[in-house]
């Protein structure tokens, strides 16, 4: 599975706060979000590339991406499974683990 596949790799890279949300069902445009945690912006840059060859070495799909990392936060989209790699800061002030609160948290490591 996609999803599961970059949480291991993210947990690899040492992302912090990953969480996997199930929102199948919620959201008309994915099926599962990956949100994560990096302190810098190099950081950021490292996720966002583990994210990018985690889905095309395992899985030949190729990503979209939004945002960039200087911004705080990078928008990963790889169609069934959007990958969201933030800093801290932008983390809580878009909240989206509250905004998709209806989502079944499937993986939360801290």
């Amino acid at each position: 599975m996609l999803a599961r596949s970059l949480v291991r790799a993210l947990e690899e890279r040492k992302a912090e706060e990953i969480v996997l949300l199930d929102v199948q069902g919620r959201c008309p445009f994915a099926d599962f979000f990956v949100l994560c945690s990096g302190t810098s912006e190099r950081m950021l840059r490292a996720l966002e590339e583990t994210v990018v060859e985690a889905a095309h070495k395992e899985h030949k799909i190729p990503a979209r991406l939004e945002g960039r990392p200087e911004s705080g936060w990078v928008l990963v989209d790889l169609g069934t499974v959007i990958a969201h790699i933030f800093t801290p800061q932008r983390r809580e002030y878009y909240d989206l683990e509250e905004l998709w609160q209806d989502g079944k948290v499937i993986v939360r490591i801290q």
